[in-house]
């Protein structure tokens, strides 16, 4: 079958209010890749109709795989969440950036033997994956990095010490970290000049919540990348096409039967798009406006103006 995605510079199918539309579309696909964060909800708030299209969805014999580039919260954690959204679910249907980059760290990366520790940036999700693949880290939640630098702090890391800047440190992952200061950067920083590996979860400049956009875990690096004169970190989120060989490795899907459903462009489309899965459907529920849709650089095949409004093929 050819790919709804062939090129940037077609003009996507509004499907909204298009019943004979939708069901064309959805008749192409076996399974759908879902972006969370405004895509199913924003923040704590579930989006109207969004149990019933995936339920829906799965009436058909549509697989349904969750796919986010959040790295706050583990595979665990986004079970609780959509459970306690109405949402059925199981960690073998979630793939989030921490787990992607867990696997990297643990499977893919070989490290010294004496280099396989991991310095975090981030929240407990990226905690919780590197525990679950027997990595070691330190960083992270640890209430010792959650503090203002101290003046003697600058002397212990110019000398190198090694109560302060651990010497089996080999990789710095940098994730969305709601406690990101100065000392965690400055150790980064460090880790990375005496050669770490540089990884990000993702590269997500902001994120949706409460109907507005805040600052993502790309905002994270950004300071990284300006202090390693413009070095950029490998991303293990969307829109990294590392994540989508994980995530057919791990489902065994056909490309061509597959769909990306996001908010965002330029990760969750342009994710659909490099992967050269059959479709991406864009929804305005989340970062990506009309416009970006419509004549921006990356364009979905589709777009709705929300995912609830997939039941009107009914």
């Amino acid at each position: 079958m050819a790919s709804d995605n062939s090129a940037s510079t077609h003009t996507p199918r509004y499907l909204t209010g298009d019943a004979p539309g939708i069901r064309e579309f959805l008749d192409k696909f076996d399974v759908f890749l879902f972006d969370c964060d405004g895509v199913l909800w924003s923040g704590d708030h579930l989006f109207p109709g969004t149990n019933e299209t995936l339920d829906l969805l799965r009436s058909k014999g549509k697989q349904i795989v969750f796919v986010t580039n959040n790295s706050t919260k583990s595979r665990a954690d986004y079970v609780k969440k959509l459970e306690g959204l109405g949402i059925p679910s199981s960690t073998e249907e979630i793939f989030s950036s921490s787990y992607s980059a867990s696997i990297y760290i643990s499977r893919i990366l070989h490290l010294p033997a004496d280099k396989r520790k991991v310095f975090v940036i981030g929240e407990t999700g990226i905690e919780q994956e590197l525990r679950a693949e027997g990595v070691s880290y330190l960083g992270g939640t640890d209430p010792a990095y959650r503090r203002e630098i101290a003046p003697e702090d600058y002397k212990r890391i110019a000398a190198g010490d090694s109560t302060l800047l651990d010497p089996e440190v080999g990789v710095v992952l940098v994730g969305l970290d709601f406690h990101i200061n100065y000392l965690k950067l400055a150790l980064a920083y460090h880790y990375i000049r005496r050669g770490a590996v540089f990884l990000a979860t993702n590269i997500d400049s902001t994120l949706p919540n409460a109907g507005t956009l805040f600052p993502g875990a790309g905002s994270m690096s950004a300071p990284l990348i300006m202090m390693l004169g413009g070095q950029e970190p490998v991303s293990l989120g969307k829109p990294n096409q590392a994540m989508m060989d994980a995530i057919e490795g791990k489902f065994h899907f056909a490309r061509e039967r597959a769909c990306m459903v996001g908010d965002r462009a330029n990760t969750d489309i342009r994710f659909g798009i490099e992967g050269k899965l059959g479709g991406t459907l864009g929804v305005l529920t989340g970062v990506s406006s009309k416009e970006d849709f419509v004549a921006g650089e990356v364009r979905p095949a589709a777009y709705l103006d929300k995912l609830a409004d997939l039941l009107e093929c009914e």
